[in-house]
């Protein structure tokens, strides 16, 4: 697949990381993520997958959504450190549908060697436009806003946000999630698509722990699972 190659090619071993920028766990994770893609750089690549957490939801918010969420976000807060404008609930109406920051994901991911940012950093801006600015980056217009404040031509990316190819493959994304059985966000695997993946972890995890839990499944050989369906 286009994503495996743009990422992968150069690194057979890498991290599988699926995730939503919309999802608040990942946003939590998105400090350890990062510390990871910078300690294993050279050793391990990093293959973006979006999740779709609640893609093509329509139904506006309800208060006792409100509170769910604002629950979720306190806990986030506290586990990662990470800011949140609170300023998002006193929106009305509002429609949690993260499809289109999924797509925005993968328009930057498909865009090619000249793409200033990669996926992983690009959902990151997304993560925080949403989370600590109060941004609503359910709106396309957004996205190109966000993504010309990144680097890329904000014409050209508004068009391929629309573009029927770039909605097909964010499809693709959530059916890999899907049939890898990941249920839940964020999820870290490690290992390659010949050869299978070694779980990372599946939900949010801190750091501690997590690179020399890493180096030592290196250092054993990267000893995997079978390779998983689809993924």
């Amino acid at each position: 697949m286009s994503d495996a190659v743009a990422e992968t090619s150069v690194h057979p071993l890498h991290f599988l990381y699926v995730a939503d920028p919309l999802c608040s766990w990942c946003y939590g994770f998105q400090p350890v993520m990062e510390r990871l893609a910078a300690h294993f750089a050279g050793r391990l690549g990093v293959r973006v997958v979006m999740g779709g957490l609640r893609a093509g939801n329509t139904k506006p918010m309800r208060a006792e959504d409100k509170a769910y969420i604002k629950g979720a976000w306190t806990r986030v807060a506290a586990a990662s450190g990470q800011p949140f404008d609170q300023a998002f609930f006193d929106r009305d109406g509002f429609i949690y549908d993260t499809e289109p920051a999924c797509r925005a994901v993968v328009v930057a991911r498909e865009w090619g060697a000249d793409a200033p940012l990669s996926p992983l950093a690009f959902k990151a801006r997304i993560s925080a436009a949403f989370y600590a600015h109060n941004r609503d980056v359910t709106e396309g217009r957004v996205l190109a806003a966000i993504a010309a404040e990144a680097g890329f031509e904000q014409a050209a990316f508004a068009a391929r946000l629309d573009d029927a190819a770039m909605k097909s493959a964010t499809f693709r994304d959530f059916l890999i999630a899907q049939e890898m059985g990941v249920s839940g966000f964020p999820m870290l695997a490690a290992g390659s698509e010949a050869g299978g993946y070694a779980l990372v972890t599946n939900g949010y995890r801190p750091i501690d722990g997590l690179i020399e839990a890493i180096e030592s499944w290196l250092a054993k050989g990267a000893p995997v699972t079978p390779a998983t369906e689809g993924a």
